[in-house]
């Protein structure tokens, strides 16, 4: 039963391939029906004077990714920056910033999904109030899968969605490193590690880039 919150100490101790395992090991707990069993009353409490996660995960806002289940983390394990469609803007990016700089995570994770509504509208070029600039933030991805995948570049196209989807976290981390100086030289001095994977809808399981 997981019991006790992660401390400064074990935090300190990890480093970011440890965390991407234990991501990953999380999500194979979860697709195989063995997630562990969390005593959330303890983690509450000693988790009141202070937090010390080990990642980051920006995901999409959609509701079948929850991320601590799918992740199989618990209380004070992660931070989770959510938008639709998964992409950073200069308010996620200080939350990354946030999440290693200052409160010490080693992990990056920018987790895509299958069948991601932000993206096939983006792809259709939807325009519908505020959501149309938000799906601005997509388009790069959108015009880097029309060169590479045959067929409509619409969401008619499943291959055409799915490398989309790819292209979005993909071009997502490159942005990340690019307009966060201080992310790309944590990473490069090896202090973090930014991953980035798409999410199975059919099958639960995290599939990394």
């Amino acid at each position: 039963m997981k019991n006790t919150a992660i401390t400064k100490t074990v935090q300190d101790s990890l480093t970011p391939n440890d965390v991407l395992q234990d991501l990953l090991d999380g999500n194979q707990r979860f697709t195989s029906g063995n997630s562990q069993a969390t005593d959330n009353s303890a983690l509450i409490n000693q988790t009141t004077g202070g937090q010390f996660p080990k990642a980051v995960v920006l995901s999409c806002i959609d509701s079948r990714v929850p991320v601590e289940t799918v992740l199989d983390q618990a209380i004070g394990d992660i931070f989770v920056a959510r938008v639709a469609g998964n992409f950073e803007n200069v308010d996620i990016l200080g939350s990354l910033e946030y999440s290693c700089k200052v409160a010490g995570s080693k992990l990056i994770l920018v987790l895509g999904h299958e069948s991601c509504g932000a993206v096939k509208a983006a792809c259709d070029g939807v325009e519908l109030g505020n959501i149309t600039e938000m799906l601005s933030k997509i388009t790069p991805a959108v015009k880097k899968s029309a060169i590479e995948v045959d067929g409509e570049a619409n969401s008619s196209n499943s291959a055409f969605v799915a490398k989309t989807v790819e292209n979005n976290v993909l071009l997502t981390i490159d942005r990340i490193r690019e307009n966060s100086p201080i992310l790309k030289e944590m990473e490069d001095n090896g202090e973090i590690k930014i991953v980035g994977g798409v999410y199975s809808l059919k099958t639960g399981t995290v599939n990394m880039l």
